[in-house]
């Protein structure tokens, strides 16, 4: 990816922008159709978490998440593949929970040097504007997710929260 933007040109009125802000840093932002308070608990209930997180045009399956999701709680995430004979697991903890609003946490899988992501909810008229923050240790772990795929996710993923969270709000 360039270090310019780039959008989601399948996802419409709601674009998901991803756009590498330093050599450090990659941003990606989506207002999605619904409340802060919903957008929240899509990123901070397992249960919701795990209809949107992965993917799904990537095989990949979510196996399980397990969070204490209060600042100094942590996380674990298990995911498989089809072509993977071992589930990957994603762990760290949270800095900061700040219900509504902000969620900061470690990405520990990589040893001590792994990048910190941090999201934003911002509620306007209904909608939520959600930013995320990845801040990798160097240039070159940045430049390793990119070239690894991980971060190539993320316009599916918002697509896949935004369906998730119409769907509540309608149920609400």
């Amino acid at each position: 990816m360039d270090a310019g933007q780039r959008s989601d040109p399948a996802a419409g009125k709601a674009r998901t922008t991803v756009e590498r802000a330093s050599d450090k840093e990659l941003v990606v932002t989506r207002t999605i159709d619904g409340p802060a308070c919903l957008v929240f608990e899509a990123w901070t209930k397992p249960e919701l978490f795990q209809q949107w997180w992965a993917p799904k045009s990537f095989g990949l399956s979510l196996i399980s998440f397990e969070a204490d999701i209060r600042t100094g709680g942590t996380y674990r995430l298990v995911t498989g593949h089809p072509s993977s004979e071992q589930p990957m697991a994603f762990f760290g903890r949270y800095i900061e929970v700040t219900p509504h609003a902000r969620l900061v946490w470690t990405n520990d899988e990589g040893g001590e040097d792994g990048a910190v992501t941090t999201v934003t909810f911002e509620e306007k008229d209904g909608a939520t504007q959600v930013v995320v923050q990845e801040r990798y240790p160097s240039k070159e772990a940045l430049d390793e997710a990119l070239a690894s795929g991980s971060t190539s996710g993320w316009g599916e993923q918002f697509e896949q929260l935004d369906h998730l969270i119409v769907g509540l709000d309608a149920e609400a």
